[in-house]
């Protein structure tokens, strides 16, 4: 698996794919060479098959511009395997609707959220391991909507939206922070 500055490994091969503690590290060390510091493991086969299964492993200074999917709707689901995270959706105007603490092996460990939220996270600590489903194919072109209040990935400006979202699930949440 070389990750090279992609958004995400090659799909494991075989009929069965055993996620286990190995698998996990090899795709957490790809995610603190990404220049994203995040990289998803597709457990797909094909970006045409109707249900997409990855592991995303994020690091703390990653920044996931919010979005959603609308053309087509899409729902989505995350489970927290491994580390913490803030996840946020957001009023169509970018004020934060809701702001979760999601831990794994936490009282909230994942969400599972319908088409056409705008929607975020923060990784709390280092190697946070989500499990994401969500429908497929994936077409880049349509798969996300970015929200038009919140700057593009690798601006200065990301950086400053990036620590208003830290601070914002700080401010709801000062016992984590």
């Amino acid at each position: 698996m070389s990750s090279s500055h992609r958004r995400a490994l090659d799909a494991p091969a075989g009929e069965l794919v055993v996620l286990s503690r190995s698998l996990v590290e090899e795709v957490a060390e790809a995610s603190r060479t990404s220049p994203r510091r995040r990289i998803t493991l597709p457990l797909h086969k094909s970006e045409s098959e109707p249900l997409h299964r990855m592991l995303n492993v994020i690091q703390p200074d990653s920044y996931v511009r919010p979005h959603r999917h609308l053309e087509p709707p899409k729902p989505e689901a995350w489970v927290v395997l491994r580390g913490a995270l803030a996840f946020f959706t957001f009023e169509e105007d970018g004020r934060v609707r809701d702001c979760l603490s999601l831990e794994a092996g936490g009282e909230q460990f994942g969400v599972d959220l319908v088409p056409g939220i705008y929607h975020g996270l923060v990784a709390l600590v280092p190697d946070t391991v989500l499990f994401e489903v969500k429908s497929g194919p994936y077409a880049p072109a349509h798969d996300k909507s970015f929200a038009p209040w919140a700057p593009a990935e690798g601006t200065p400006e990301a950086v400053g939206f990036l620590a208003r979202l830290r601070e914002e699930f700080r401010r709801r949440f000062p016992e984590e922070a």
